[in-house]
Parts: C-alpha cells; sequence; structure tokens
C-alpha cells in the first residue's frame, strides 16, 4: 500500500514538472501576413542584397511640401508643455531645407550591409554586420537588436561598431558580435502586413525564422521599447535557442497584490519589498513619478491602440506634422526635464542630422500608419490578457535600467517575470533611446552581461 502511495505520488509530480515546463513555452505563431491568400506553393526563402535609395521627385516633393507647412504660434513660455514647440520646430524645418543632406545620409545607412527576405508572406528588411576581424580561434556571437516606435534599425548606427569590432573602440574584445538588426514589419523599409492582428509574438515569430534562415540555432538578443516585447517573446517562444536576453527596457503589466502593497509601503519599509536606494529615488513620490507621469505621456499611445489610422493618414501627409510627432517623443523621452526647454533639448543629447535621418526613413518607406497600428494590435485585447504576459522568461537576463525612462521597474519586480537575472545595472545617465544616446554604456552592459553568460555557460545550466 505504501509502495503505491508513493508510485502516485511520483506519477503526480513528474506530471506537474513535464506540464509546468511546458506551460513555459510560448507557441510559435505562424501566420500568413501577406495580400490575399496564402499561395499553395513553397515561400521564396531567398535572401536578397537592399540597398536605401532616393530620386530628385522624392526630394522634391518633400521640399514642396516643407515649403507649403503652417504653423501654429505657441503660448507664450510653453516651452515643451504642450507638446513640440513651433518655435524650435521651425529652426527643424530650416535647416531641414537649407542644410540636411538626405543623399549624403542614405550614403551613411548603405555603409552596412543591408537585405530583404520573404518571411510569411512579407518582405523583412534587416542589416546584417560582421565583425572586420576576429583573432585567431575566436567566433563572432549573432546579436538581434531590434528597434521600438519611433524610433527604427538607424538607433544602432553609433553601438554596432563597438559590438562588432569593440578592441578598435577601448573596450575589451573577449567577446565580438556580428549584428542582425531588422525592422519591424510595418516600420522602415520592412514590408506591412496585410492582415490584422500582427502583434509582438507575431514579429518574434518572424524573427526567429529570420534567424534560423541565417543560420543562427544560438544567439543572444536585445531590445528596448517594442524591442523589449519582442525579444521577450522571442525568449519565451525559443528558449532553447536564446543564449542570453539584454533589455535596456523592462516593463511588467502583470501587477499582483505585492506590487500594490511595494508601491504604498515600498518608500518605507525598501528592505521588505527588495527595493534599493536608487529604486527609491526613481520610483517616489509614486503619485508624481508613477502615475501621474504615465498619464501625462501615454496619451499617443491610447490614440494609437484605439483609432491609429486616423491621426496616422495626416501624419503621413506632412512630414513637418510627422516631425514635431516623432522629435517630441525623443525629446520627453530622453529627459522629462526637457519639457521645460522652448527647444526640448533635443540637440544635447542628439544631433539634427540623426534625428531627421529617422524621420526620412518614416517619410520614404510611408511607414508612419502601419508603425502606429502595432500597438492597436498588441493592446486591443487590454493589458494583461495575453498568454505572454503570463509566461516567465528562464532564459539568462541582462537589464541595463537607465535612469531618465519614463517608468522605472525595479529588479524586485523584473524578477518576478524574469526569473533568471544575472545582470541588473543601475545606469548612471540616459533615457529611451539608449543605443543612439549612449552607445558605450549600452554596449560595455551588453559586453559584460554576456561575459558573465559565458563563463559560467548560464544558458547550458537553463537548459538542465
Amino acid at each position: 500500500m505504501l509502495l503505491e502511495v508513493f508510485l502516485v505520488l511520483g506519477t503526480v509530480i513528474i506530471y506537474f514538472l513535464f506540464s509546468k515546463k511546458k506551460e513555459e513555452t510560448l507557441p510559435f505563431k505562424d501566420g500568413w501576413w501577406g495580400k490575399g491568400q496564402k499561395p499553395d506553393t513553397e515561400e521564396d526563402t531567398t535572401i536578397r542584397p537592399f540597398k536605401v535609395e532616393t530620386t530628385e521627385e522624392e526630394l522634391s516633393d518633400l521640399f514642396r511640401r516643407l515649403d507649403q507647412a503652417r504653423f501654429t504660434e505657441p503660448l507664450e513660455n510653453s516651452c515643451f508643455h504642450y507638446g513640440i514647440n513651433s518655435v524650435y520646430l521651425r529652426k527643424v524645418v530650416s535647416y531641414w531645407k537649407n542644410q540636411f543632406n538626405w543623399k549624403k545620409q542614405v550614403e551613411v545607412l548603405n555603409k552596412y550591409p543591408h537585405f530583404k527576405t520573404k518571411i510569411q508572406g512579407i518582405d523583412i528588411h534587416f542589416i546584417h554586420v560582421k565583425p572586420p576581424r576576429l583573432s585567431e580561434g575566436q567566433s563572432a556571437k549573432p546579436l538581434l537588436m531590434v528597434h521600438g516606435w519611433p524610433g527604427s534599425f538607424y538607433e544602432f548606427y553609433k553601438i554596432i561598431p563597438l559590438l562588432t569590432d569593440p578592441a578598435s573602440h577601448g573596450l575589451s574584445d573577449e567577446h565580438v558580435f556580428e549584428v542582425i538588426c531588422p525592422s519591424i514589419p510595418g516600420y522602415g523599409f520592412s514590408e506591412a502586413p496585410y492582415k490584422k492582428d500582427f502583434n509582438s509574438v507575431s514579429a518574434a515569430s518572424v524573427f526567429y525564422e529570420l534567424m534560423l534562415r541565417l543560420g543562427f540555432n544560438e544567439f543572444y538578443a536585445q531590445g528596448g521599447d517594442w524591442g523589449w516585447l519582442i525579444c521577450t517573446n522571442l525568449a519565451q517562444i525559443a528558449p532553447n535557442h536564446m543564449k542570453g536576453l539584454h533589455l535596456n527596457l523592462a516593463s511588467v503589466s502583470k501587477m499582483g497584490f505585492t506590487h500594490l502593497l511595494s508601491v504604498l509601503l515600498g518608500r518605507y519599509f525598501p528592505g521588505l519589498f527588495g527595493f534599493q536606494e536608487e529604486d527609491i529615488r526613481r520610483m517616489f513620490p509614486f503619485l508624481e513619478k508613477g502615475l501621474y507621469r504615465i498619464l501625462s505621456e501615454s496619451g499617443y499611445a491610447h490614440i494609437q491602440a484605439t483609432k491609429p489610422d486616423t491621426v496616422g493618414c495626416g501624419l503621413n501627409d506632412s512630414p513637418v506634422g510627422l516631425a514635431a510627432y516623432i522629435l517630441e517623443k525623443f525629446s520627453s523621452w530622453t529627459d522629462m526635464e526637457f519639457q521645460n526647454l522652448e527647444d526640448g533639448g533635443l540637440e544635447r543629447k542628439f544631433n539634427l542630422d540623426d534625428l531627421l535621418t529617422n524621420i526620412m526613413i518614416y517619410w520614404v518607406s510611408g511607414c508612419i500608419v502601419s508603425s502606429m497600428r502595432f500597438y492597436k494590435e498588441n493592446l486591443k485585447k487590454g493589458i494583461g490578457t495575453q498568454k505572454h504576459e503570463k509566461l516567465t522568461v528562464q532564459v539568462p537576463t541582462g537589464i541595463a535600467s537607465f535612469p531618465n525612462e519614463i517608468m522605472h521597474t525595479p529588479q524586485a519586480w523584473a524578477q518576478k517575470k524574469y526569473t533568471n537575472i544575472v545582470s541588473f545595472h543601475f545606469m548612471p545617465r540616459g533615457g529611451h533611446f539608449a543605443a543612439l544616446e549612449e552607445p558605450e554604456l549600452l554596449a560595455k552592459d551588453i559586453l559584460q552581461f554576456v561575459g558573465k553568460v559565458e563563463k559560467e555557460q548560464l544558458w547550458k545550466k537553463k537548459r538542465e
């Protein structure tokens, strides 16, 4: 009788362990996002070289629209508190017409190899940068880097050489990467989905196919903004293929009772909730730095998660409107204090050539509407309702927490979602667009994270 009891208990335990492990994996989303019905023939998996190009007609049309721009005078002393300040916007438009050289920036864009390949019915654009040199016996580690909104693959242009050739930039070359930066479908030069419901899981599935098509069965992934969620979903879909996940934003959508308690009492009993001194500084007072900040900065998200095409059509028709919409985010999300400046502090961390190059990628590709739709596809079912939000991430994870991110996520919260955090660092400066704003800080954090994972072979331990 006792033996039978032990056998039953053992069976239950084994079933529980195996069923739990199965539930921890997010299903791969095999969709068809091309026009019309999926053809019976097999998809062409050719990887084709691609080049960014421009024409005189394209530039003439742009300049005509810039010349015809109609500005609204800002309120006195409003700075960037009502959105972009049109006094500064006039300066940007003047620079755009008279000094910005798009043809030159096209050459800058083409300094890295571009490609396209058809996946699930749509063309996927990506850049693939290999190291210029490797030491004898050394191999490059594949690193997928995913952008967000309103950014683009161009965000990574300053960090790429620090990762593919770290020694030439004063960094350790113990680990060298070949970097793959795709454009999210509907962004930049990736084709937009023709069907509804293309969300972060869809994008993660497409990028998983891309990495396998490139011959990478094991790889690292890095992201912020939507790149955070896409890479997180990819870690949930293919945990045995992702060696490590590095994030410069780690939001948690599933909030429990302990989260609420920590918001109410964490300032007074930080140790009880696992908060560090820097967490307290960044989070409290919570009404000001949490709730009010989210309410004041999330209006765009509500529009894009409900009626993206309405606003998007106007932005797609006006380069000045598009610039205003995007530049305001680069101001506020880099440092909220920049709202107190008439120029939004935009040229304190960026230059106009970089900012306008990112805007031009949206303009020439006509992708602003499809990029905004990504919010609706991800949020239309509500927050906390999707399967990926309920699953943890067991892949070794590194988090670089930048101080000027709109919303701070303490490690104590993040580790409930990312159960294998091996590196969590409070970065000394920087905001939302970390790769463009602070490329060296971000590169160093990626390098040290990968060093830990490789030294301890943490991805192997995860699979045991």
